[in-house]
C-alpha cells in the first residue's frame, strides 16, 4: 500500500498526515487516543481495502506533533483535525475517532464542516462525562503513562482484554511515553470531565458508535447512558471480546464496521461535500 506523507500548517507549527490509498470519496480520516498515535490504526487500515483513501497523524503533543507547542485542550486538537481533513480530504470524509479521538472528532462533527460525511466513534469517551470521573479518578489517571511500567500496568490491567501480540505491545508502550508533559496531563486532569452536550446536539450527519464488549474504560452501560441521548440519530454496535484499544485488539472487526458504516451511507457515490454534509 503506497503511502505519502502530508505537511499540514497548523497553529504554532505543521503536523504530518500519513495519506494512504487512491480513491474515494469518502476519506477516512483517523485519530487516535490518549497515549496512542497514527500507529494505532495500523490494523484497521490493513484490513481495509488497499485502495482505500486513508488519512492518520499524531496529535498536537505527541510523537511526531510532540515539539507543538500548547494549548493542548479539546478545541485546539479539534481546530488541528479540521485543518487536517481540509488539506488531505479534498472531497467527502468520515472521520473515525477513538477515545479521546472520539470526543476530538464529536467537536468537530458539531461545527458542520462542509465535505463531513459521517462519524465513526470507536470507544468513544461520551459527551457527558459519567460519575465515576471523579477528582480522585482523574488524579491516579494522569499517573498511567508515568513510565514503562505504569503504561505497561494500564495495558495489562485496563486498557485490554487479551495481552497484545509483543510487537504491538512494544509500538503501544513507546507512543504513550512519547508526548510533551503538558499534553500527556491535560486529557487525564481537565478534557476527560469536560461537558460538550451543547455542541453535539448540532451534529447531523450519520455516526455510528463502536463499543468494546469488555471495554473498562468505556463500557457499553456508559456509552448508552452518556453518549446515545445527546446523538440520538446514532447507531450502536458491540464488538465481542475486545477491550477499550479496540482498533488494536480487533483491528479487523473495527475495519468491517467501517466498512459497513460506508456503505449505508446517504449519496455516498456523486453527492457534492455540501450535499452529503447534508445528510442525516
Amino acid at each position: 500500500m503506497r503511502e505519502t506523507t502530508r505537511t499540514v500548517p497548523v497553529a504554532g507549527g505543521a503536523l504530518e498526515a500519513h495519506v494512504t490509498g487512491r480513491t474515494g470519496p469518502p476519506t477516512l480520516v483517523f485519530v487516535h487516543y490518549w497515549g496512542g498515535s497514527a500507529d494505532t490504526w495500523n490494523g484497521v487500515i490493513g484490513h481495509l481495502p488497499p485502495e482505500q483513501a486513508t488519512v492518520r497523524f499524531d496529535q498536537r503533543g505527541w510523537g511526531s506533533a510532540r515539539a507543538l507547542p500548547g494549548p493542548y485542550h479539546l478545541d485546539q486538537l479539534a481546530d488541528d483535525l479540521a485543518s487536517v481533513a481540509d488539506a488531505c480530504a479534498p472531497g467527502p470524509y468520515v472521520l473515525v475517532g477513538h477515545s479521546m479521538g472520539g470526543k476530538v472528532s464529536q467537536l468537530v462533527a458539531a461545527r458542520r464542516p462542509v465535505g463531513l460525511a459521517g462519524l465513526v466513534l470507536v470507544a468513544p469517551a461520551p459527551p457527558m462525562p459519567p460519575a465515576t470521573i471523579t477528582e480522585e479518578y482523574r488524579t491516579n489517571l494522569s499517573h498511567a503513562y508515568d513510565s514503562p511500567e505504569t503504561v505497561r500496568h494500564a495495558l495489562d490491567h485496563v486498557l485490554t482484554a487479551a495481552p497484545l501480540p509483543a510487537t504491538i505491545r512494544a509500538t503501544t508502550v513507546r507512543a504513550s511515553l512519547d508526548a510533551d508533559a503538558a499534553a500527556r496531563q491535560e486529557w487525564p486532569l481537565h478534557d476527560i470531565a469536560r461537558d460538550i452536550t451543547d455542541a453535539v446536539r448540532d451534529i447531523e450527519v450519520p455516526v455510528t458508535v463502536l463499543a468494546a464488549e469488555h471495554d473498562v474504560v468505556e463500557p457499553p452501560s456508559v456509552l448508552r447512558d452518556y453518549l446515545l441521548p445527546h446523538i440520538p440519530h446514532a447507531t450502536f454496535r458491540t464488538v465481542p471480546a475486545a477491550g477499550h484499544l479496540l482498533p488494536v485488539e480487533a483491528p479487523a472487526a473495527a475495519a468491517a464496521a467501517i466498512g459497513d458504516f460506508l456503505a449505508d451511507l446517504p449519496n455516498r457515490e456523486g453527492a457534492s461535500p455540501t450535499e452529503t454534509a447534508g445528510s442525516a
